[in-house]
């Protein structure tokens, strides 16, 4: 019989490795509180029409790596590739749009179909934060500045570096798009067919192309700050200013850019040279015509996601939260174990971590206790339950003493337990 194995490009997340995701989507919800972010959830499912709005019927995501389900009502709906179109829906379709600023911070899982390999999967955990309302470049040094206390808490701030740059608002973009067709067409025949199509569609989004024959393209293509204005000029400054206020290094990437007309002023990644090709854990960026496309009011935005599949790549065991050593409950046989578990329940209410040991004599159950590492063991025999004590033992240093089972709180609290 064939072994069952995950879906390609899926894997499971074994206890250490839940753990490591936990703490990233942990530490990164609590951070978020303290800026003002409160959590929000939207369905895995959606229809395909959220993100062929946004993402475009030429997309790489949208031709290639989505998900799609047609459903027993006729309906094309996707698995999400991305978190950002759907809590943009949300806003819209909930009747949010008058309560700006809205302040939002998701975790959960998206699905692309691409080719898996390390640091990229078909079913990829992001954690992100969305900005809504705020056109400033204050908004812009605030949600990066949050992005880099997730880095820091999380130990990798020295391990990764933030890119930034500046796509201009749409005059910018308009000027440099003549300036970027200009160019391609004299190299037309050395694009990709995608890429040749989408140079009378809209040809910014070229610039997102993976294909490496259009990159060596682009290594002499015009640059996007060459056709900045006055006010975007401006703009990026503010966002530097802020960062070096804020003492957040960053270094500026004239090659960042996005390839969707909704993007506009500050993009960012942060990078790593530790994970190969997939070197970005993070990114985001200003989609002031995000609402707008959407078919909302034209409210600004700004946000990030990052990649938690990525960042537990990188994080060492050391940094997590230290787990509490559990007590172990030793009845001596099989005949006393419900004693034990009535004991157990017990310590549990008062906020212990307990572990029942199950099966076989006491020798047996002391091995169980040291291999999931307790730090006493609470053995109960016929003389014990008959007593209402329990023999307690210290499982690093072999001492054992008999105590009343209404001492046991008392006892342990004075040896550092709880």
């Amino acid at each position: 019989m064939t072994t069952l194995q995950p879906v390609r490009g899926t894997h499971d997340l074994l206890p250490l490795e839940h753990e490591k995701h936990a703490s990233i989507i942990e530490g990164a919800k609590k951070l978020a509180a303290l800026y003002g972010f409160v959590e929000i959830a939207t369905p895995i499912m959606e229809f395909k029409e959220v993100f062929k709005r946004t993402l475009g019927d030429v997309s790489d995501i949208v031709t290639k790596e989505m998900y799609e389900i047609a459903d027993r009502g006729g309906e094309a709906i996707v698995l999400r590739p991305e978190g950002t179109a759907g809590v943009a829906r949300a806003v819209i379709s909930n009747g949010l749009t008058q309560s700006m600023p809205l302040k939002y911070f998701y975790a959960g899982p998206m699905f692309r179909y691409e080719r898996p390999q390390k640091g990229r999967l078909r079913q990829l955990h992001q954690v992100g934060i969305e900005l809504f309302g705020v056109p400033d470049s204050v908004g812009d040094v605030e949600v990066i500045s949050l992005a880099f206390d997730v880095l820091q808490t999380l130990k990798l701030s020295h391990r990764t570096t933030l890119e930034i740059n500046t796509l201009g608002d749409e005059e910018s973009r308009k000027n440099y798009r003549e300036h970027l067709v200009a160019y391609l067409r004299d190299h037309h025949a050395n694009l990709s067919p995608d890429s040749q199509l989408r140079l009378d569609r809209n040809p910014l989004r070229i610039l997102d192309t993976k294909d490496e024959g259009d990159k060596k393209v682009l290594k002499g293509a015009p640059l996007l700050q060459d056709s900045l204005n006055a006010f975007s000029q401006e703009m990026f400054h503010k966002i530097q200013e802020g960062l070096k206020t804020l003492n957040i290094p960053f270094t500026i990437n004239p090659h960042l850019v996005r390839g969707l007309d909704y993007y506009s002023h500050i993009a960012f990644e942060v990078t790593t040279t530790e994970l190969g090709s997939q070197a970005t854990v993070l990114a985001g960026g200003r989609y002031d015509g995000l609402m707008n496309l959407m078919g909302g009011p034209s409210i600004p935005g700004v946000g990030w996601a990052a990649g938690i599949d990525r960042l537990a790549m990188m994080l060492a065991e050391d940094t997590l939260p230290p787990s509490k050593r559990p007590l172990a409950i030793i009845p001596m046989n099989e005949s006393f174990d419900m004693n034990g578990l009535k004991l157990a329940q017990h310590l549990r209410k008062q906020g212990f971590v307990v572990e029942m040991t199950y099966g076989g004599g006491l020798g047996k159950r002391l091995k169980k206790a040291n291999k999931v590492n307790a730090s006493y063991a609470l053995i109960m025999g016929e003389t014990e339950i008959a007593s209402h004590t329990v023999i307690l033992k210290d499982l690093d240093s072999g001492e054992q003493l008999e105590i009343n089972q209404d001492q046991i709180e008392s006892v342990l609290s004075e040896r550092g337990v709880r």
